[in-house]
């Protein structure tokens, strides 16, 4: 299984701490070992960074977790690879444009039948994954369920957890999405998040020998929601999301969920 990382914040934060514990769980600490990537929006902009080498052996990794690329929105991913060859083009996360926006997505988990299941026909994946194709997927739907114009971002979002649910019923689906503004996660199995803001204290990462107190890096208006597949520190308090939760984050505060009930593989097909 792969894992994920992201971030949502009311000040343009880095994310250099948590991406250096992520970056040992490829291919040191854990064995997601077949590529990376990590996107940083900067207003409706957003840089890319990708390699199909480990993380923990990566050049670009390394420069990942010295330059302090400051955004309000960020999706990482580490990859063990199940759907697709290690490459490039397989590695996530996906961009997308859609409404005037940059779209982001990545996926933890392994769909089964997902070309039958999830036929495309506007958004047509580069790569070979189960994941790009479910992003196609979902991209698809939205144009057809919305158009051209982009509705208020609590029917978008809604709609795209109607939707994980339907991925989830093939296999695993954690699901992160951002458009730079609002960020989406969808937990299938194993999701967690915490938020940071006033009064800030220090955290330990776990794969890595490194603390920060962050109260020396912050201002007490500072929020900062972080979302990992596992948790990334072992001295706070991470919540895990239920099988079939969804919520939605804005500048760093949860804004909206819902538990979605998922159907069984057998119930679709009644």
């Amino acid at each position: 299984m792969c894992e994920l990382l992201a971030m949502s914040a009311n000040v343009p934060t880095d994310i250099c701490f948590s991406f250096s514990g992520l970056m040992q769980r490829g291919g040191n600490t854990g064995p997601h070992s077949d590529g990376w990537g990590v996107t940083f929006y900067e207003g409706k902009g957003c840089r890319s960074f990708k390699d199909p080498m480990p993380s923990a052996h990566s050049p670009i990794a390394e420069l990942v977790t010295k330059y302090p690329m400051k955004s309000e929105a960020v999706i990482c991913h580490i990859r063990q690879a199940n759907s697709g060859e290690v490459c490039l083009e397989n590695t996530h996360p996906f961009v997308r444009q859609m409404w005037g926006r940059n779209w982001t997505y990545a996926h933890n988990g392994q769909l089964k039948d997902f070309e039958r299941e999830l036929p495309i026909e506007f958004h047509l994946p580069i790569g070979t994954t189960d994941s790009e194709h479910a992003f196609c997927w979902i991209l698809d739907q939205l144009h057809l369920e919305f158009g051209t114009k982009e509705v208020e971002a609590k029917h978008i979002f809604t709609f795209i957890a109607s939707l994980a649910a339907k991925i989830d019923v093939l296999g695993v689906a954690n699901i992160i999405i951002t458009n730079g503004e609002y960020l989406f996660a969808y937990c299938s199995n194993n999701l967690h998040w915490l938020t940071r803001k006033a009064p800030f204290g220090q955290a330990s990462l776990i794969d890595a020998e490194m603390a920060v107190d962050f109260q020396k890096e912050t201002t007490s208006n500072d929020i900062v929601t972080v979302i990992a597949t596992k948790p990334l520190t072992d001295n706070e308090t991470w919540h895990k999301m239920q099988a079939g939760q969804w919520q939605l984050f804005c500048l760093g505060e949860l804004v909206f969920g819902d538990l979605v009930q998922v159907q069984t593989a057998q119930e679709t097909h009644v």
